[in-house]
């Protein structure tokens, strides 16, 4: 039996989704939220078809992120006016959602993507930001790179000209296909990180490749190498300092903003699978059930382990989801508010966020572990592919650690601690 792929996160689907795809000649500012949706769904659609495929050949990703850049989904939270789509991250999110639960690693691509690429609104001044956009948007670039609070900053030296930048990254998401990367630096002598725009074109920038890791295979992660490359003093977005009173409180929404890209992410991987695997489990008798008078072949599946097993699983992605869908209605609303955003409002946005990565991810890897149980021994057939669910949230969540999270929510329910600004890998 062949388990074919499916229409991912089918058990949560949007109604919203059936709205009608944009014309072709439909200017930005004509394409809604429910149009982007849409979008996303076909363009989920199609990565399915070969998902397992691509998956297994592991090769970069450039078809991928080709796919992306043609559906106009790169360019989805630039305001219209700056030539984007004019979304907001509650359509954003949504989108990665949709795509994760087709193909994790291309879920994950773009969720960086949109990270990446939205930071000169919180670190650089309206004026830096909105021309970094409008060039962002006329090349369609794709984002790559990573500031993570973990990681060690490249050194950036100043110059007459502006600065170069020295050193080696660890890890970057999409650095391997990436138009312009987005990278943590220092200046010699203070210390201080800043979010520094490098163009990955230049001879003294070198790909470290693909890293090796048993999952999201087609994420183009991986270390890379800086000597001497050129940086202009527009390149330096602004600082990411943690220190208290470095960044305003809407600078501080960088993080939970990250965050919540991660737990779309897992959510979109397990709701994936379940659709996967639901698809499966109205097809063919369970593995677990014996040899019954009445078997149940051409009715609705009966087995009660199975349906049990079905109603945690199902229980666990809701409150989850429902979780996220709270914390992303408080992001917004922070987002909104700007430079009024005081301190305490950015640590309740936080915390949430904290609170919904901590139950995405571990209801991702309670899912993608146990709905391959009520598969059986099917599961394990690689022609499936159904390991790559859990394989692509395992390599996620092990760069995330819940603890951490869990920490920052005990700490701030206990005694009032704003959560310490960190940016996710």
């Amino acid at each position: 039996m062949t388990i074919a792929p499916s229409a991912p996160a089918a058990p949560f689907d949007d109604p919203a989704r059936g709205a009608a795809v944009p014309s072709a000649d439909a200017t930005p500012w004509e394409t809604g939220p429910d149009d982007w949706r849409h979008i996303a769904r076909e363009l989920a659609d199609d990565l399915a078809t070969d998902a397992v495929e691509r998956e297994q050949a592991g090769e970069p990703p450039l078809d991928e992120v080709a796919r992306l850049r043609e559906s106009g989904l790169l360019t989805l939270l630039v305001p219209a006016e700056r030539g984007g789509g004019g979304a907001d991250w509650r359509t954003a999110y949504a989108v990665v959602r949709t795509v994760a639960a087709a193909d994790g690693a291309v879920g994950h691509l773009l969720g960086g993507h949109y990270f990446l690429s939205y930071c000169a609104r919180f670190f650089a001044g309206p004026d830096r930001a909105a021309r970094v956009e409008r060039a962002f948007a006329a090349g369609q670039w794709y984002w790559g790179g990573g500031i993570a609070s973990q990681e060690p900053p490249l050194m950036l030296t100043p110059t007459a000209n502006g600065y170069l930048l020295d050193g080696h990254q660890r890890y970057g998401s999409g650095v391997g296909v990436a138009d312009r990367l987005l990278v943590r630096a220092a200046v010699p002598g203070t210390g201080e990180p800043l979010a520094v725009l490098v163009d990955p074109a230049h001879p003294g920038l070198v790909n470290g490749g693909a890293g090796d890791t048993f999952g999201r295979r087609l994420a183009a992660a991986g270390g890379t190498g800086f000597d001497a490359v050129p940086v202009t003093h527009d390149d330096v977005l602004g600082s990411l300092s943690a220190d208290d009173g470095a960044l305003s409180p809407f600078a501080g929404l960088a993080s939970p903003t990250a965050r919540l890209v991660s737990a779309q992410f897992c959510l979109g991987v397990a709701e994936g699978l379940l659709g996967e695997v639901r698809e499966h489990g109205r097809a063919v008798r369970s593995s677990w059930e014996s040899f019954p008078p009445q078997p149940w072949q051409g009715h609705a599946p009966q087995d009660p382990y199975v349906l049990t097993a079905y109603g945690e699983l199902a229980v666990t992605a809701h409150a989850a989801s429902a979780l996220a869908d709270q914390a992303v209605a408080a992001l917004t609303r922070g987002l909104a508010r700007g430079e009024d955003l005081d301190d305490e409002e950015c640590a309740q946005i936080a915390v949430l966020a904290s609170a919904a990565e901590a139950a995405a991810a571990r209801a991702a890897q309670d899912i993608t572990t146990r709905a391959l149980d009520a598969v059986g021994a099917p599961a394990a057939l690689a022609r499936h592919g159904l390991d790559r669910f859990w394989r692509d949230t395992r390599t996620h969540t092990l760069r995330e650690p819940v603890a951490h999270r869990l920490r920052e929510v005990g700490d701030y329910f206990l005694n009032g601690a704003h959560p310490p600004f960190s940016l996710p890998a």
